[in-house]
């Protein structure tokens, strides 16, 4: 064979095995997909090899669920219901079919032997006692004939429903007739331009793994991850951003949120309103002393001298207040973000984060029936309301815009403004008042 022909031969057979190892790895790609299909049906079908099968008589349980609460005369009245359901029954049976519809595994299922599966009500009821109480997974099986396992399972399942069906609307951001309602009761406590309060909370986490106790510790001593939240008068959180560890402190878990990313794309809420003279084109966060002196700030005057200096950090710690009325109610309404945390898994933690404050504020929704919103005429209040739509600005707006924000200037001469509006609203009330 000449060497034209040897070289021919030798390529040809590193194409033969190239193309052998691309194939290869496609059969291996493809029998990874069918073990993890495997694993996820096996996870809902058949039984656990070494574990005893229990006769809990699922069906009895469903009953005195149904007879204590759902049926036409139920033993406890509505009263009793949403003090333990956190929520009012009309609210509990929307979400059940929400989430029916959006998975059909809440849907109630018999096996091959015609025996019925949990239904939906207890598939539900046991997520939600986990919630609001706190339990481990074992103590709702006196009541609703359920093991562990199942309860925990459930769970998880649910907080995946509540979040696909309901994360868009619930932990949205607020649109334009929600700023418009933020803004007249902002105008109404003496903040034009207000938007919320922003602040963090911590959550323990009893199971973190010891060798991440260095990055999670935190200021008490224990692990915790960290929740950054923006919330309004109402309670209603409107910015949630959780996952940073505990020994990270608010200013560290700014740099990392996402809460400015609205305004650096050029979609966020523009609000033009005019204090003490000067104008401002957007709304603006009631926040502690740890953060930067921005334009999107608004802190307290540390040690007050002046009357106005006082006037002003009564009111701004008074309103400021909302964000920590809205953890203390977060956390009284569902306990399981109240108490140490057991799971070992950061994504079943931020999954349980968020399920909860989009029920709470699916709850605040509900019960919306008295307070602030009904005595300030937000059509009478002169702000004017703009949503920009720039998404396809480039780098150096996007870093224009967030020069814009994190302005020491434009925080200064705000602060300013704000406490001689407040001084010529406010004057001539003692300051404690």
């Amino acid at each position: 064979m000449s060497s034209d022909e040897i070289f021919d031969a030798v390529v040809e057979q590193l194409n033969n095995i190239q193309r052998f190892h691309k194939l290869t790895a496609e059969c291996l790609l493809l029998l990874e997909e069918f073990n993890n299909l495997c694993e996820e049906e096996s996870q809902y079908l058949g039984s656990v090899p070494g574990h005893k099968v229990v006769n809990r008589d699922r069906v009895s349980g469903h009953r005195r669920l149904m007879a204590d609460y759902f049926s036409q005369s139920p033993t406890y009245d509505e009263r009793t219901f949403r003090r333990r359901f956190r929520m009012r029954r009309s609210l509990f049976l929307r979400i059940l079919e929400a989430i029916q519809e959006k998975d059909h595994r809440f849907k109630q299922k018999y096996d091959s032997a015609g025996v019925a599966g949990f239904s939906p009500y207890q598939k539900m009821t046991a997520a939600l006692r986990q919630l609001a109480y706190g339990y481990s997974a074992d103590c709702v099986d006196e009541y609703l004939h359920m093991s562990e396992s199942s309860a925990m399972m459930w769970l998880k399942l649910f907080c995946e429903a509540v979040i696909s069906v309901y994360k868009d609307e619930y932990l949205r951001r607020p649109n334009a007739d929600d700023i418009k309602r933020l803004l007249a009761v902002g105008e109404e406590r003496g903040f034009p331009g207000m938007i919320g309060s922003i602040d963090c909370t911590h959550w323990v986490w009893k199971n973190c793994p010891t060798a991440w106790h260095g990055q999670y510790i935190g200021k008490d001593g224990s692990p915790t991850i960290i929740l950054e939240a923006v919330a309004s008068y109402d309670l209603w959180i409107w910015h949630a951003f959780f996952g940073s560890p505990g020994s990270l402190n608010d200013l560290n878990v700014l740099d990392r949120s996402p809460v400015f990313n609205e305004v650096a794309q050029g979609k966020s809420p523009k609000a033009n309103f005019v204090v003490n003279g000067h104008n401002y084109d957007y709304g603006y966060y009631l926040a502690d002393g740890i953060y930067p002196k921005y334009a999107a700030f608004v802190k307290t005057i540390p040690c007050p001298i002046t009357p106005k200096a006082k006037i002003f950090a009564q009111k701004q710690e008074e309103a400021r207040k909302d964000v920590e009325r809205a953890f203390g109610v977060l956390k009284a309404r569902f306990a399981i973000v109240r108490e140490a945390a057991r799971l070992w898994k950061k994504p079943d933690f931020c999954n349980i984060m968020q399920t909860c404050i989009i029920l709470h504020n699916m709850i605040i929704e509900d019960e919306r029936d008295s307070g602030l919103s009904q005595v300030v005429d937000y059509d009478g209040v002169e702000l004017l309301f703009e949503r920009t739509e720039d998404v396809s600005a480039g780098f150096e707006q996007m870093r224009a815009r967030l020069r814009g924000v994190m302005d020491r200037q434009a925080h200064n001469q705000l602060q300013e403004d704000l406490m001689e509006h407040m001084w010529a609203r406010y004057g001539n009330q003692p300051a404690n008042s």
